[in-house]
């Protein structure tokens, strides 16, 4: 099933494209390869989720801001590939929390992206290489930051 199949058959509501906040570009395309610039936590009114895991939000509400992460990213992908068919495959993922210095759990915040894009693209292409890092502070107290490569189809 393509992966906009499955976006629709999970009943997936993306937010709306991010405002680009910077001096970068939301995805950079080199031969076969999408680079995706940090995303937050957009939902679908516009605004971010916010706040510090282990302190603001506990670990279930951190691994629904990765997910939320997530379902931006989709947003952009599909923005600037045209269709999420174009993945052919997750590669790295970089999950970065907003969380305390006794906070433990990151990667179980992060699993909140991993295991939404396990379900879009299916285990084997929408799992790849992964690391979930906790961070002093985010841009705008966001609660998760994420960072992604993908394999791209030929076109």
């Amino acid at each position: 099933m393509s992966a906009e199949a499955r976006v629709k058959e999970l009943g997936l509501k993306l937010p709306p494209v991010p405002k680009i906040g910077g001096v970068y570009k939301p995805v950079v395309i080199v031969g076969n390869l999408a680079y995706v610039s940090g995303h937050g936590p957009l939902k679908d009114d516009g605004t971010l989720i916010t706040g510090r895991v282990g302190d603001d939000l506990d670990k279930e509400a951190g691994y629904e801001a990765a997910k939320q992460v997530g379902l931006t990213i989709l947003t952009t992908l599909r923005a600037q590939l045209g269709s999420l068919d174009r993945v052919k495959r997750v590669v790295k993922t970089l999950g970065m929390v907003n969380a305390t210095p006794d906070f433990k759990f990151h990667p179980a915040v992060i699993n909140g992206c991993s295991e939404l894009w396990g379900q879009v693209w299916g285990e084997e292409a929408g799992i790849g290489a992964r690391s979930a890092v906790g961070m002093g502070s985010l841009p705008g107290n966001i609660a998760v930051e994420i960072e992604a490569i993908f394999e791209l189809n030929e076109k």
